[in-house]
């Protein structure tokens, strides 16, 4: 278990151990930032002595795994479940759309000009993975000093199976 920490400026230095934490705290020579993760921002200047931290990504349909490690310890590890009902609510809102549309209503103008997708468009359950998977690891960029990052890319052929 670790604590992570921030130097004064607010930049990611290496985490410690809960007992260095207290002390620290007890001392006033630091304050507390997030509980969850639990993480202590210093209040004086510091070397800054940092290792290199390596950052792997799992990405998948379904979940991302990632997992921050040293070469000695797993600094950092988690699973995030993603949404999977983006489809269905947009068919869902869809519906209902229509059917506003279908009603005998005063005569509404037809629109028709507003159907030409934005370059680098991609369907909003994509764009969502994409956003989380950015997000993810931003969030963990915060907490630690991330030097490389390696993103796990594979598909498989369950019929091959």
């Amino acid at each position: 278990m670790f604590v992570y920490v921030l130097n004064k400026n607010g930049e990611p230095l290496m985490p410690c151990k809960p007992r260095k934490a207290r002390l620290l705290l007890n001392e006033k020579k630091a304050k507390v930032v997030k509980q969850t993760p639990f993480t202590i921002q210093l209040l004086y200047g510091s070397s800054g002595y940092k290792q290199p931290v390596s950052l792997g990504v799992d990405a998948g349909t379904k979940h991302i795994g990632f997992s921050a490690t040293t070469e000695k310890d797993v600094l950092f590890e988690g699973d995030v479940q993603l949404r999977t009902d983006i489809q269905d609510k947009l068919a869902t809102r869809r519906q209902y759309r229509r059917s506003r549309r279908s009603r005998k209503t005063r005569y509404r103008q037809p629109r028709f000009d507003n159907r030409k997708k934005e370059k680098g468009w991609l369907a909003p359950s994509v764009q969502h993975k994409v956003d989380s998977h950015i997000r993810f690891v931003e969030k963990v960029h915060a907490l630690l000093p991330i030097t490389t990052i390696t993103v796990e890319v594979a598909q498989f052929d369950i019929q091959k199976m």
